[in-house]
């Protein structure tokens, strides 16, 4: 791909995720492959973002020039696409509040992780790429929603039994149901997220999204920032991330960034041992998707975490959205396993050039995990 389609890319995340239109000149140069582009954004999930980056860029450029130097045909394809995931979003949010609704009704009381919840805090939340249903629940209502759900699904599937894991299909939408907080990413995460789920559940603080008629449940933000940060770091490590989650957590710490308790929050990293990958990621997020540095906690303006930042982009571009890019081809269960833990190891040697330490750390629990499948 082209760098000025891939920088065209980011000018118009940039655009769409913060209103940043700097660059114009720059980098929407005569010559840029729009199909590139496009192919980019809907292999990121970014469709919807990047057509509101049009718009922004749009009025900014008309103000100077006469004509826009994006083809027409490519700005009503944007337009179109976004107009579908609009729709696409307005029915999910509607099937939510019906199962939050059926839920509360029937004694069970479920947080919504990701997803809907962390859309709110995107400038337009109905452009952002829709996902699974993610439910969060105590040990008991874990259970009762397992055996209540189940009679309304058209298919059932057990998940790990240490992070507690079941998904359902209703009515075409996939519900993950979770009885912990676990990624399984190391134990020293995973412990921290045990002190997470229990707070949360023994009249910890939480926050809310008001869906239609219903009152949705969220983690509190201190948690989600970590959740959302951890839940992509551990993609990062087994397999692939997409930009989209990283956009997640850009646009949650931007919306909570003067009321976030930063003490708590560096405690918590420093526990995990993750400081080293909160700063890349948080100069990646600076760099390319336009996050301003006052709004990213313990952001250090410092040339080796460009340098991390830069091999963290060219990884992502590489895998595709969430490892999309290299699709696992075997015949049977072993070889698969030993492809994927293949795949693992030269991923592993690739982010020892950029977390040298945490890949080492982190090696035993990524092994275990290439071992078992995800």
């Amino acid at each position: 791909m082209k760098s000025n389609s891939i920088d065209t890319f980011f000018l118009l995340t940039r655009a769409g995720l913060y209103g940043r239109t700097e660059g114009i000149e720059d980098f929407m140069p005569e010559g840029v492959d729009w199909a590139e582009v496009y192919h980019l954004a809907k292999e990121q999930k970014e469709l919807g973002l990047v057509a509101d980056g049009i718009e922004t860029i749009r009025a900014e450029w008309l103000k100077t020039h006469d004509t826009l130097p994006i083809p027409r045909q490519w700005v009503v394809e944007f337009a179109h696409t976004s107009l579908r995931l609009e729709q696409r979003n307005h029915n999910m949010n509607r099937f939510i509040e019906q199962l939050f609704g059926r839920l509360q009704k029937n004694g069970i009381h479920a947080l919504l992780l990701k997803g809907q919840g962390i859309a709110q805090c995107y400038q337009d939340p109905f452009r952002r790429a829709i996902g699974d249903v993610d439910l969060l629940l105590s040990e008991e209502d874990y259970w009762k929603a397992k055996d209540y759900l189940r009679q309304f699904a058209s298919s059932s599937k057990e998940g790990k039994e240490y992070k507690k894991e079941c998904a359902v299909v209703i009515a075409n939408w996939k519900v993950e149901m979770h009885g912990s907080l676990r990624c399984g990413f190391s134990s020293r995460s995973d412990r921290e997220f045990d002190k997470v789920y229990r707070n949360t559940f023994k009249g910890g603080s939480s926050r809310s999204w008001k869906n239609g008629e219903v009152q949705v449940p969220l983690l509190r933000k201190e948690d989600d920032v970590l959740y959302v940060f951890v839940h992509f770091l551990n993609h990062f490590y087994k397999g692939g991330v997409g930009i989209r989650q990283i956009c997640d957590w850009s646009r949650l710490l931007w919306t909570f960034w003067d009321s976030l308790d930063l003490s708590l929050l560096e405690a918590r990293l420093k526990k995990m041992k993750l400081m080293t990958a909160w700063k890349a990621f948080g100069m990646f997020a600076v760099e390319y998707l336009g996050m301003p540095k006052e709004a990213m906690p313990f952001y250090r303006e410092e040339e080796k975490w460009k340098r991390k930042a830069q091999r963290i982009c060219a990884f992502i571009l590489m895998t595709g959205n969430m490892g999309s890019n290299r699709k696992v081809k075997a015949d049977s269960v072993l070889s698969k396993k030993i492809v994927l833990s293949r795949q693992r190891f030269r991923d592993l040697a690739n982010h020892f050039t950029i977390f040298p330490l945490d890949s080492l750390r982190f090696f035993p629990s990524i092994l275990r995990n290439g071992l078992r499948l995800k």
